[in-house]
């Protein structure tokens, strides 16, 4: 009994943090009240303080279990059969343009929606988002290192260096995206992108 006490309190948890990541996606952290979470979540607010201590630990549970669902999808492309590294390297950057829609992004834009407004908002989530953006780019780095040891594609700098170049590239083209309004940073990010790993356009 006491087991399934515990996975409902687990599925309480999951539910308020995936109603607060698709809210919050789409108009920032500061602008979403607890309120319209938990209304949302159909969650009581008592509920609410029994899983989080404040708004901020929420934010900082929000953006771990993102990053713990964005990294699990990183490894899954980076690991698919079949294909080059350049290849999957091509794949994750499609699926990251397909993920940052500028229309509505189902909570799949978290870090970015959030990452200049939480950082000088809060240490503990501006620690969290450097944690998991550093994570993304040393799984970017083994990937074009293993790119290279292949001969899929080759790189002018270090795999680190080359990564967070990629990184901070697709991390603007998503914020103008939002800008204009349209695709065509991602497009340009593209043409960045197989130039740097020098790839066919």
């Amino acid at each position: 009994m006491a087991k399934a006490h515990t996975n409902d309190s687990s599925d309480v948890r999951d539910n308020i943090l995936a109603v607060g990541q698709r809210i919050m996606s789409g108009k920032g952290f500061s602008a979403v009240g607890l309120n319209e979470i938990l209304t949302e979540a159909k969650v009581p607010k008592g509920s609410f303080y029994h899983y989080f201590a404040s708004k901020d630990a929420f934010g900082e549970a929000l953006l771990s279990s993102y990053f713990d669902d964005y990294l699990a999808e990183i490894d899954a492309v980076m690991a698919q059969p079949g294909l080059t590294m350049a290849q999957r390297l091509l794949q994750y950057f499609d699926m990251w343009r397909a993920n940052q829609s500028f229309l509505d992004c189902q909570g799949k834009c978290l870090a970015v929606k959030l990452a200049a407004e939480v950082a000088d908002l809060s240490e503990a989530m501006r620690a969290v988002l450097n944690q998991g953006t550093s994570a993304i780019i040393a799984r970017l780095a083994t990937a074009l290192e293993q790119g290279v040891d292949e001969g899929s594609l080759t790189i002018g700098d270090s795999p680190r260096q080359v990564a967070e170049s990629l990184y901070q590239l697709w991390l603007g083209a998503s914020v103008m995206v939002k800008i204009v309004r349209g695709t065509a940073p991602f497009d340009s990010a593209m043409a960045v992108t197989r130039q740097m790993l020098h790839l066919p356009h």
